[in-house]
């Protein structure tokens, strides 16, 4: 497959598929001698694991991590442990932003504004 058939088929961009060959997340592609990549089938299911990986929250070097290492949801449910513990953490720092941001707003609302100096 042209890399243009595998970005259309995994719905990214061709500059995504680009980019996740770079990265890892995708193994190099055999070129032809015309320098032209040729992927195989294979690499629309694992850009589409690797953006399902990404709408959970994992970063771009877990999912490398995670498709590389071929485990099993027993032997990597650390990976998506850790995940839910960054989301928690950001959840709560943007609930406490939320606070101050409201609290900020009632106080110029009464008269009492803080956001001058």
């Amino acid at each position: 497959m042209k890399i243009g058939q595998v970005a259309e088929q995994a719905g990214v961009s061709v500059d995504t598929v680009r980019f996740y060959e770079r990265r890892g997340v995708l193994p190099a592609a055999q070129r032809r001698p015309s320098g032209y990549r040729v992927f195989t089938p294979a690499a629309v299911d694992r850009i589409r694991s690797a953006k399902a990986l990404q709408d959970l929250g994992f970063t771009l070097d877990e999912i490398v991590g995670a498709l590389q290492s071929h485990g099993t949801c027993e032997t990597e449910r650390w990976r998506l442990e850790a995940v839910v513990d960054r989301l928690e953490a950001k959840i709560a720092e943007l609930e406490r932003a939320r606070r101050n941001a409201v609290k900020t707003l009632q106080d110029c609302r009464s008269g009492h504004c803080t956001l001058k100096p």
